[in-house]
């Protein structure tokens, strides 16, 4: 259950409009970083979180927290859009408002579909999409993730902050950057809490005693003179297994080349069948090598593929 306050978290008072910003706005509201996707991936690992206590609680805290960014957000878009353009170029541009709107520089979506309001889309008017978010039920993947998206985000909404002059809108921005920079702290932080907590190792655990150990801890390079071995991911110890880090080409390592079996004749995929046999570009070919595959499967399920 949530309860609505009816003040915003922090001022949104830009000092004039700019329907040209206001567009820009939208990318670190709707876009694939922006409030709404820090919002929904917060919200779900919530409601989805079965550890009750500290970590529920936490995640629940900042999703609502998050819930009023975009208010805020979507407030200053609309304050941004108030009284746009400020510009006419025309007599008959100015008797059709919402033309001069567009034509001042206000996005088609905001004038069109937003009627002078915020949407829950990008800057190029794409939809909010929920693929953008993580909610995977492991909390230490999912704060890992969390630590990226507030790092996108703050990185877009410095660049957006940027390319304004406006004192009033760049009081709301600096009050967002804050937050994106605890918050990236405060999911690095619970990371921590994990390991301390006993309930994830640095590296996720699972089926940790079935992996291919020759492979985990060896950096593989698929580039020609790659000095990428330099770096510390591949010189020292491991993090997880007490392994000595390493360096190598990246394979192959078998000698599979990835053929094929011959297909279903039914579902008519073309295969070129081996020299000298019929061609299965033919019925006669595919019906042939069809009923191969099925005595090879009765043979099998008979001797247990043993051909003794």
């Amino acid at each position: 259950m949530f309860r609505y306050t009816k003040r915003l978290q922090m001022d949104v008072k830009p000092d004039k409009p700019d329907a040209l910003f206001a567009k820009k706005v939208q990318d670190i509201l709707g876009g694939q970083f922006g409030e709404m996707t820090v919002m929904m991936q917060y919200l779900f690992q919530g409601f989805n979180c079965r550890m009750p206590g500290k970590y529920k609680d936490m995640i629940m805290d900042i999703a609502t927290e998050e819930i009023a960014h975009v208010e805020m957000l979507s407030t200053l878009v609309c304050r941004l859009l108030e009284g746009a353009p400020s510009e006419v170029t025309s007599k008959a541009v100015a008797a059709n408002p919402a033309l001069a709107a567009v034509i001042g520089g206000m996005n088609v979506q905001h004038a069109i579909i937003g009627g002078g309001g915020a949407l829950p889309r990008d800057s190029n008017g794409n939809p909010w999409n929920a693929g953008y978010i993580v909610s995977s039920g492991n909390l230490l993947a999912d704060f890992r993730s969390n630590v990226a998206a507030e790092a996108q985000s703050r990185l877009n909404t410095s660049r957006v902050y940027n390319m304004t002059d406006d004192p009033g809108v760049k009081a709301t921005l600096q009050f967002n950057l804050a937050r994106d920079t605890y918050h990236q702290q405060q999911w690095l932080l619970g990371i921590e809490q994990l390991v301390e907590d006993g309930l994830s190792d640095i590296i996720e655990d699972s089926n940790a005693d079935v992996e291919n150990e020759e492979y985990n801890h060896t950096f593989l390079t698929f580039t020609d003179d790659s000095l990428a071995g330099e770096g510390r991911w591949a010189q020292g110890q491991s993090l997880v297994g007490g392994h000595e880090l390493s360096a190598a080409p990246g394979g192959p390592f078998t000698d599979d080349t990835g053929t094929l079996p011959p297909p279903d004749p039914k579902l008519y995929a073309t295969y070129d069948g081996n020299a000298g046999a019929p061609k299965p570009g033919n019925a006669a070919g595919a019906h042939l090598q069809g009923a191969k595959n099925v005595v090879e499967k009765v043979k099998d399920t008979i001797t247990g593929g043993d051909e003794s």
